[in-house]
C-alpha cells in the first residue's frame, strides 16, 4: 500500500509529467544531435535542400522559437494561476484538485517544458561551422507547431473549465464512476449481518490494538491485503474509521483478535491504509459529493446570489444519489474466500450521505422556495429507483427538510408548487397526507 500511496501521488503531482517531458526533451535532443553529426552528412544529397539549413540561420531560428516557447509557457502558468483564484473564491478550494490533477493540464506544460529544453539544447549544441547540413531546426519548428496546438487546446480547456456548469458535471461524471467502483463485485466475501453468538464469542477475548502513525484522513483502505493478511494469521479485525474519517497520531485504528500475532509484530497500517493531509476522491464518495455541496452553498451566498446554479448542484447531487441507491449495499462484514469472518467494518448509512448531500444547502437556501422545491423534487426522484427502506429514509429526511420551511409565509403559487410535489412524493411513498398531518 505504500508503493501504491506513493504511485497514486507521484502519477497526481503537478511536477511528475513536466518532469517526464523534460528528461524525453533531453534524449531525444541528444538523438537528433547525433543524427545530424552522423547520419545527415552521409545522405545530405538525397535529402531536398529545403530541409536541410545552415547554422548560423538555425540560431536566429532557435532564438525566435525560444521566445515563443517561453511566452506561451507564461500565458499558460498564468491561465493556471487564474484558474486557481476562480476556484478559491468562486466554486470550491476542493475542486482545485480536479483541475490540477487533469492529464490535459499536465500533458500541456509537459509539452511545453518538452519545447523549451529541445530548442535550448539544439541552440547550445551549434558550431561555428556554416555547413548546411542540418534537419534538426526543421524537427524543432515542427516541435513549435506541435506546442502551439497544445497551446490552443489548453485556452479552449481552460475556458471549459472556467465555466461553473461544465466542472459539476465533470465532478458527477468522476462521483458516478466511484460508485461503481466501490461497489464493484469483490475477491471477498460482504455481508450485511453476521452470526451475533459468533462475534461475541471472539470478543470475549482480549482484543489487541493497531495504532494510527500518523495522523490525516483515511484516503484508502487495501481491503484485499486486510483480509488475505488476517486468513494467513487467523485473525479478526475491527476498524474504528470509515474512509474520509480524521484519525489523530495515536489512536486506535484497527482492534484484532489473533492468537498467532501480537501487537508488536503488526505490519505498519500503511500497508494497508493510505493515510494523508487532505481527502481525496479515491474511495471517499462523500467527499465527492462534498464538493458539488459547497459549490451550490458559495452559488447561494449574498456575494453571489446565483440559485441556478445551486439548482443545478442539487440536480446533480440528486443524480449521484440515485445512482448510489441503484448501488448501495450496507456492508459491515468482510469474509475471506472460506467463509470465515475476518474484516468488521462499518460502512456510511444511506440516510447519512443524504443529510451530507443538502442539510447545508437547506441552511441556506430554505428561504428560497425554489431550492427547496429542487431538494425535494430530487428526493422524490432518488425513491423512485430505490428500494423500500431506502424510500423510507428518503421520505423521513424530506419530512427534515421541509421542517425548516416558513410555510405559513410563503404565497399561494409558491405554497401549492411545493405542496403538490410532497403530495406527489407521500403518494408513491405510501403515504397519506391530510390536514392533521400535512409536513407542509
Amino acid at each position: 500500500m505504500k508503493k501504491m500511496a506513493f504511485r497514486t501521488s507521484l502519477r497526481d503531482s503537478f511536477w511528475f509529467l513536466p518532469i517526464v517531458y523534460g528528461l524525453c526533451s533531453i534524449m531525444t535532443a541528444g538523438a537528433v544531435t547525433l543524427l545530424d553529426i552522423w547520419l545527415v552528412p552521409m545522405v545530405s544529397d538525397s535529402i531536398p535542400g529545403f530541409l536541410l539549413i545552415g547554422q548560423s540561420t538555425a540560431q536566429q531560428l532557435y532564438a525566435a522559437l525560444i521566445t515563443a516557447m517561453l511566452t506561451m509557457t507564461t500565458i499558460s502558468f498564468s491561465t493556471i494561476m487564474v484558474m486557481l483564484t476562480t476556484y478559491s473564491s468562486q466554486f470550491s478550494p476542493r475542486a482545485l484538485q480536479d483541475f490540477m490533477k487533469s492529464r490535459i493540464t499536465q500533458h500541456v506544460l509537459g509539452v511545453f517544458t518538452f519545447g523549451f529544453i529541445f530548442v535550448l539544447i539544439n541552440l547550445w549544441l551549434l558550431t561555428e561551422t556554416n555547413q548546411k547540413d542540418l534537419v534538426t531546426p526543421i524537427i524543432t519548428v515542427i516541435v513549435t507547431i506541435i506546442s502551439l496546438c497544445f497551446f490552443i487546446l489548453f485556452i479552449h480547456f481552460s475556458a471549459r473549465w472556467a465555466q461553473v456548469n461544465f466542472l459539476i458535471g465533470i465532478i458527477r461524471n468522476k462521483t458516478s464512476k466511484l460508485i461503481q467502483e466501490n461497489f464493484a463485485e469483490r475477491m471477498y466475501g460482504e455481508h450485511q449481518h453476521w452470526d451475533h453468538s459468533q462475534i461475541q464469542q471472539f470478543k470475549e477475548k482480549n482484543s489487541q490494538t493497531i495504532y494510527a502513525r500518523r495522523s490525516g484522513y483515511v484516503q484508502q483502505v487495501n481491503y484485499d491485503f486486510l483480509i488475505n493478511w488476517a486468513a494467513e494469521n487467523n485473525m479478526v479485525l475491527e476498524a474504528t474509521f470509515q474512509v474520509g474519517d480524521y484519525v489523530p497520531k495515536g489512536m486506535p485504528a484497527f482492534y484484532f483478535w489473533s492468537s498467532a500475532v501480537s501487537d508488536e509484530e503488526v505490519v505498519e497500517h500503511d500497508t494497508f491504509l493510505v493515510i494523508g493531509d487532505e481527502r481525496t476522491d479515491l474511495q471517499d464518495i462523500g467527499f465527492s459529493i462534498e464538493k458539488l455541496v459547497e459549490i451550490a452553498v458559495k452559488a447561494l451566498s449574498t456575494s453571489m446570489n446565483d440559485p441556478n446554479t445551486a439548482i443545478n448542484c442539487i440536480h446533480r447531487i440528486g443524480a449521484v444519489l440515485s445512482e448510489l441507491a441503484g448501488n448501495y449495499r450496507h456492508v459491515t462484514y468482510f469474509s475471506d474466500n472460506n467463509g470465515d469472518l475476518r474484516l468488521i467494518m462499518d460502512q456510511k448509512d444511506f440516510r447519512d450521505y443524504l443529510y451530507k448531500s443538502f442539510y447545508q444547502i437547506k441552511h441556506y437556501g430554505k428561504h428560497d422556495i425554489s431550492v427547496v422545491y429542487n431538494i425535494v423534487d430530487s428526493l422524490y426522484k432518488v425513491a423512485l429507483v430505490s428500494n423500500e427502506e431506502i424510500q423510507e429514509e428518503t421520505w423521513d429526511f424530506t419530512k427534515y427538510i421541509l421542517e425548516s420551511v416558513d410555510t405559513k409565509n410563503l404565497v399561494s403559487l409558491d405554497y401549492q408548487h411545493l405542496k403538490d410535489i410532497t403530495e406527489k412524493f407521500a403518494h408513491f411513498c405510501g403515504k397519506e397526507l391530510n390536514e392533521e398531518n400535512s409536513i407542509i
